[in-house]
């Protein structure tokens, strides 16, 4: 089970998916990550949740995310990123062959920011990580709470 990190619930706009290759530096993650809000118009505050694959729960990057920007971290399981799998707009084949899910970054922004989310930044990428950001199309905050639990 993933230790949650962060605080116990934040009030934000976004949710920023995240997914990254093992032992990723944690510089790389977090300046895909604020590359992402930039590109959203965004900042830190603006974020209310980081989500990633559970395969990712360990990876000391992601965690390094979560403290950097002050947000409770959530980690869904394949099934639950591949539910999103219609709403993703870079699905791909390579990485449902290794990860079960079309999408990491997409599908856990869109799990995590619930039902009726869209992705304002679609997946960007660097060396070894990627990220999106998910919100609600009519911009309001939204209330997330600790990490510690998987769906």
């Amino acid at each position: 089970m993933p230790s949650a990190e962060g605080p116990a619930a934040t009030i934000g706009k976004f949710v920023l998916g995240l997914g990254c290759e093992r032992r990723t530096p944690a510089e790389e993650v977090i300046a895909l990550a604020e590359r992402a809000l930039a590109d959203a118009g965004a900042c830190a505050s603006d974020l209310s949740l980081i989500v990633s694959l559970d395969t990712r729960s360990e990876e000391p990057a992601i965690h390094a995310a979560g403290q950097h920007f002050a947000v409770p971290l959530r980690f869904f399981d394949a099934a639950t990123l591949e539910a999103e799998a219609e709403r993703l707009q870079s699905p791909s084949e390579i990485v449902f062959a290794h990860t079960g899910c079309h999408g990491v970054a997409e599908g856990a922004a869109l799990a995590g920011a619930g039902r009726d989310a869209v992705l304002i930044v679609p997946k960007i990428r660097s060396a070894h990580a990627t990220a999106a950001i998910a919100g609600r199309p009519d911009g309001r905050a939204m209330l997330r709470s600790t990490g510690s639990e998987r769906r």
